[in-house]
This record gives structure tokens, sequence and C-alpha cells, in this order.
């Protein structure tokens, strides 16, 4: 059940102080092939603005004392990160496979409770009633066979169906692992592209979900999120219509 919350003060305080110690020129050789600075220029503000704003939505979601498994976290992932640690006195655990990132976030949340670690989400120990896994799924770095039929933009010429299916076993895997970490009821939050593997993780899984109807914008790359119910009460309802 949603509540209407606000970021506290001494949380919102801290936000902009963790962003002003960000390392931006090192930041920018990690996001950018080129014209790094010229990126956090345009994208600093925004990505602060927006990610306070999904910081604020996952406050009227989210419960005191849970635990949230972050896949793929960086620069936006801040707002909420800290929003939870602080605000909801949660346990956060942010993972990020690039190590020069990792280190250079570690050095600007010096003093906070966020603590990110450069490893596979997958090897996070424990339980959790939150999972945030946005952009993973459809990277086009990572996965440039997947992405442009996610995003309708795959090349009928060009397109190789069997490197297409060597990524998405790999997709399904990192789904998979992550998703067997979570607690039911829990909650998930992806890019509104990547709403179908969840989708599927479920059916697979024959567990209920909601896919919430509001979404979000994001600063850095593009997608807007949404946030996922899965199982729990629902379950329980949907249950007691089967004849």
């Amino acid at each position: 059940m949603k509540r209407d919350r606000l970021i506290s003060r001494p949380t919102s305080a801290t936000i902009a102080r963790v962003f002003g110690r960000l390392e931006y020129r090192r930041l920018g050789a990690i996001y950018c092939y080129e014209g790094g600075n010229e990126f956090w220029r345009a994208k600093r503000q925004p990505c602060l603005r927006l990610g306070r704003r999904v910081a604020r939505a996952l406050l009227a979601r989210l419960y005191q004392g849970g635990r949230s498994l972050y896949v793929g976290a960086g620069v936006a992932e801040l707002p909420s990160l800290l929003v939870e640690a602080l605000d909801l006195r949660r346990l956060v655990c942010p993972y990020n496979l690039r190590r020069p990132e990792v280190r250079s976030l570690n050095r600007t949340c010096r003093g906070t409770s966020v603590r990110f670690r450069a490893r596979d989400a997958a090897t996070a120990g424990g339980m959790f009633d939150h999972i945030w896994m946005v952009s993973v799924l459809n990277d086009p770095e990572r996965f440039p066979h997947l992405a442009p039929l996610s995003y309708g933009r795959a090349d009928p010429v060009t397109f190789d169906p069997v490197k297409f299916q060597r990524e998405r076993r790999i997709v399904q895997s990192i789904v998979d692992r992550c998703m067997a970490k979570l607690r039911l009821p829990g909650l998930v939050t992806v890019s509104t592209e990547e709403v179908v593997w969840i989708a599927d993780w479920c059916h697979r899984k024959q567990i209920p979900y909601l896919v919430e109807r509001q979404q979000y914008p994001t600063a850095l790359v593009g997608d807007p999120i949404c946030f996922i119910q899965i199982g729990g009460r629902l379950f329980r309802k949907l249950e007691s219509l089967k004849v």
C-alpha cells in the first residue's frame, strides 16, 4: 500500500552533499567514450531531480527495516539508496561490475551506510523484499543483438538469431538468479522495456504480479522506470478466484 511521504530534510541535504562530491571527471571517462565532462554538465541536475522523484516513490512503497538488492547500481541510484538507508533504515546492497566506478562511488559515499560491491549481484546473501534491476537486461553494450529487438529497432537484414538466442539465455539466467532472492510479497523496479523479462519469470513460476501504470522518467539512459508488485496478497486474491 502506498503512503504519501516526503524525503526528510537531513536526507535531502545528504543527497545534495553526495552529488556535490561526485568525481565527475573520473565518472565521465567511465560513462562516455568521449565528451564525459559535457555529459555530466548536462545530466547532473536532471539526474539529481529525477532521482529524488523515484526515491520518493520508493519511500511510499517500501517499509522500514527491509532489504533491497540493487543490480547494476550507479550514480542514478544514489538518491534511492540514500533515502532507503537513511529515511527507512533499510539495508541496501548495491552491486556494480565496473570496479573503477565502484571505487569512485564508495569514496563519494564515505560517511554514509551505502557501500557498493564490485561483484555479481547474484552472489548477494540472504533474501530481499525489493530488487532494483534498471537498464541491466537491455544494455546495448552487453547485449548488442537483444537490445535492438527490445526497442523495436532490429534490422531484419543483419539480425542474427543465433547470437540473439545466446544473449537471451544470459538475460534469463540473470533474472533467474536475482529473482530467486526476492521474498514474497516483493517489489521489483525495472525500466518499462524490461518488464517482459520479469513477467516471463512470474509466468514460469506461476506467481501473480501487477505492473503499476505510473512511470517515472530517468536522466541517464532515458528509459522510464516502473514498479512491479509480486506475490503476497495479490497471490491470495487470485487463488481465491480459482474455480
